[in-house]
């Protein structure tokens, strides 16, 4: 992805989405779920070794402020999934 101050056009936008679906497909094969742990934690960067290439296309391909929101919102679904689910238990109870 360019630096440029410009926004990315539609095939920018289109490669961006791309790599990270196949980023995050390759996390889930992993069972990492935050994209944020596999530079800051070692146990999960090797649990995580067979993504860190499509990691890097990622980055590249993504401007950064789309990496840190997307990485965030992976977490965020997650864990609101998880609380549906707990709400959805606790309503059959």
């Amino acid at each position: 992805m360019s630096k440029t101050a410009n926004p990315p056009n539609r095939t920018e936008r289109q490669r961006c989405w791309l790599v990270r679906d196949e980023y995050f497909a390759c996390l889930d094969s992993c069972g990492v779920l935050d994209p944020v742990t596999v530079d800051s934690k070692p146990e999960v960067k090797e649990k995580a070794k067979a993504c860190l290439e499509k990691k890097k296309v990622y980055e590249s391909e993504c401007i950064a402020s789309w990496v840190d929101y997307f990485n965030k919102r992976r977490v965020l679904e997650f864990r609101q999934q998880e609380y549906l689910k707990m709400h959805n238990i606790n309503l059959g109870k």
